[in-house]
């Protein structure tokens, strides 16, 4: 298989990199140089915002086209355009943020999506953004050629958001950790790698339109994560399980300040956790126990130095020492119990 990923050398495109390259096909990148590519691939360097910025692209044919991109999906367009003669199919990595908010608890690919999004529109909010592009792909290469992959919350190795290393770095600190609960809340993840493995079988099945893609509900737990990152850190940390309601009482904003967690039974909880996955779990989506994905980015962090690099473009994530200690205090979250 030939492949091109546009981006290629951060978080999810390179997983897919990675990936195909184990598969043994043959590999493009198409970047803009800020970050090195993985060993093996062809490198073309170009910026897609900017006037031109295709021309590195303006030969070669491809099986398959991967993109990630998150900004104004004329990008998207353009780009989907240009290849859509020279590729056989176009996955494109969109999000569950696409659906109408609030989507409701369970929902399939056939759940409302926002409106006010279009595929040569400018950069708008995420939503429609991300939208738009899936309009720009089935554009250009059809409902037949295009594979939307509706990712909600990614996990893993290179992770440039900054979620899953920041309870890792917070857990390797030790002491007494604000836990947010109930231990027994839970989550809907996909670890990249899995991710990548799906996208590249979807290419081999020729598959096309929409699938959610994490992992069940309940793959895991918020206790089973937090669980997961004491023993990988092999630190001194004290999980102190607080409450939701004592959690929120204190103005702590979930997913933000505590990354993961949203309180159960909320708006946010049926969005992030409880996506209906049976399309991709029927066409090869396998999952990970939550243990080797911790386990897998704890080990990165420390070949990096300890910091994940951080997308500029998304903001900071994580609770500060000062507020954790004084929502600790007032909680009276208790070691090892649940709230």
């Amino acid at each position: 298989m030939r492949l091109l990923v546009l981006g290629g050398t951060e978080f999810v495109g390179r997983a897919v990199v990675e990936a195909a390259l184990g598969r043994g096909w043959e590999v493009t990148v198409f970047h803009r140089g800020r970050h090195a590519p993985p060993a093996g691939v062809r490198s073309l360097h170009g910026d897609r915002t900017a006037p031109d910025g295709l021309t590195a692209l303006a030969e070669g044919t491809w099986d398959a086209v991967v993109d990630t991109w998150s900004a104004a999906p004329r990008a998207v367009l353009d780009a989907a355009r240009l290849l859509a003669g020279r590729a056989g199919r176009y996955v494109y990595v969109s999000s569950c943020s696409v659906y109408a908010w609030a989507p409701p608890a369970g929902y399939t690919e056939d759940a409302p999506l926002v409106e006010g999004a279009a595929a040569d529109a400018g950069r708008s909010d995420y939503a429609r953004d991300k939208r738009g592009a899936e309009l720009a792909v089935q554009d250009a290469f059809g409902a037949d050629r295009s594979v939307l992959v509706r990712s909600g919350l990614i996990l893993g190795p290179y992770e440039n958001i900054g979620r899953l290393p920041w309870w890792l770095g917070r857990v390797a600190r030790g002491g007494p950790v604000l836990a947010p609960g109930p231990r027994d809340l839970p989550l809907q993840y996909v670890d990249v790698r899995d991710l990548a493995a799906w996208a590249l079988g979807a290419v081999e099945q020729e598959l096309s339109g929409p699938y959610n893609l994490v992992s069940a509900p309940g793959h895991t737990t918020m206790g089973a994560l937090l669980d997961a990152c004491v023993r990988a850190t092999g630190g001194a940390a004290e999980l102190r399980w607080t409450a939701p309601d004592a959690v929120l009482d204190a103005g702590v904003e979930p997913w933000t300040q505590l990354p993961v967690w949203v309180p159960p039974g909320s708006d946010l909880h049926d969005a992030l956790h409880t996506a209906d996955v049976s399309r991709a779990l029927a066409t090869g989506l396998r999952c990970r126990p939550v243990a080797e994905t911790v386990s897998d980015t704890w080990a990165w962090l420390r070949a990096v130095g300890g910091t994940a690099p951080r997308r500029p473009d998304r903001p900071p994530v994580g609770l500060d020492p000062e507020t954790e200690a004084k929502v600790l205090a007032a909680a009276g979250g208790v070691p090892g119990t649940t709230p």
